[in-house]
C-alpha cells in the first residue's frame, strides 16, 4: 500500500483531478497524434513558444527535458501571450498568440474541455497544465520549485518499466498510467529516467485548496510579475528561487541519513 505524507500528497484529496484521471488515454491520445502528425514548424513554434523555459533547473550530461502546454496561471496559452505581451525571436504577440490558439484548437480541444470542466465547477483552482518528458539518460540536479501556494500533480501517459522516478527526501517515486503522483514541490527533489525510452506525463498544477484564495492569488501575482521580469519565457512557472539552496542539500542530506538510521 502506498504511504503518504506532508510532500507525496493523497490524489484523492482532490476530487477535481478526476476528470484527468478519467479522461487520461483521450489526453495520451491527443499528445501522441500531435507529435506523430504535426509539421516540422508547428513542433519548432510549440517548443519554442509553449513550452515553459528555467534559467535554474539544470541537468546531469546531455540529456534534456521537454515540455510544452497550454494553461498558464490559470490562462489559456494564447490569452496569457497577449496579456504579458511576450516579444519572441520569431514572432510578435499576435502572431504567437493567433498561432497557439490554431494549435491548441486543432491539436488539444479535449484536453481543453476538462480544463474548462473544472476550473468552472472549481473557481479557476488549475492554473498550469503542460505535457512534460523525459528523454533517456535524463539525470535532473537537485532543486525546488518554490510555490509554496500550489502543488503538482503528474498524470502518467506514457510510462516506461524500468527507473524511472522522482527522488524526493529520501523516497523513490514511480509514474504510473492513468495515475496522478502529487507533490509539495518546495520539497527538494531530482527526477531521473535511466530507461531508453521517452516518458512523459501531463503536469497540472492547482491552487492548494486549503489555503484562502485571495492570498494565493496575490501571491500568484507577484511570483509572476517577478518571474515575468526575470525571464519572460518561463511562462511564469519556473523562477530563480527554483535553485537550490544550502539549506535544501542539508534537508535532503538529513532525509537520507535519518532513512538510514532508521533501518540500521
Amino acid at each position: 500500500m502506498t504511504s503518504f505524507n506532508e510532500y507525496h500528497l493523497d490524489p484523492k484529496q482532490f476530487p477535481f483531478l478526476n476528470s484527468f484521471e478519467d479522461n487520461w488515454q483521450v489526453i495520451r491520445d491527443e499528445f501522441t497524434y500531435f507529435i506523430n502528425n504535426a509539421s516540422p514548424d508547428e513542433l519548432k513554434f510549440t517548443y519554442d513558444v509553449l513550452g515553459p523555459k528555467s534559467k535554474t533547473i539544470k541537468t546531469k550530461g546531455n540529456s534534456k527535458y521537454s515540455a510544452f502546454g497550454i494553461l498558464f496561471q490559470g490562462i489559456f496559452i494564447e490569452e496569457y501571450i497577449q496579456l504579458h505581451q511576450i516579444k519572441y525571436p520569431d514572432y510578435s504577440p499576435g502572431d504567437a498568440s493567433e498561432k497557439a490558439l490554431a494549435l491548441r484548437e486543432k491539436y488539444f480541444s479535449n484536453l481543453a474541455k476538462v480544463i474548462e470542466k473544472v476550473n468552472f465547477s472549481d473557481d479557476n483552482i488549475i492554473r498550469n497544465v503542460y505535457f512534460g518528458t523525459f528523454h533517456p539518460g535524463l539525470d535532473i540536479k537537485l532543486h525546488v520549485n518554490y510555490n509554496p501556494h500550489m502543488n503538482r500533480g503528474y498524470l502518467g501517459l506514457i510510462v516506461p518499466e524500468g527507473d524511472v522516478a522522482m527522488k524526493i527526501c529520501h523516497e523513490q517515486l514511480y509514474w504510473h498510467e492513468g495515475e496522478f503522483m502529487v507533490l509539495d514541490h518546495s520539497y527538494p527533489h531530482c527526477p531521473h529516467n535511466y530507461t531508453d525510452y521517452d516518458r512523459t506525463v501531463l503536469v497540472v498544477d492547482f491552487f492548494k485548496p486549503n489555503q484562502p484564495r485571495e492570498e494565493v492569488i496575490r501571491f500568484e501575482q507577484e511570483q509572476v510579475a517577478q518571474r515575468m521580469q526575470d525571464n519572460p519565457y518561463s511562462l511564469g512557472v519556473f523562477g530563480k528561487s527554483d535553485r537550490a539552496k544550502e539549506e535544501d542539500f542539508i534537508k535532503y542530506g538529513l532525509a537520507h541519513q535519518l532513512e538510514w538510521d532508521k533501518a540500521l
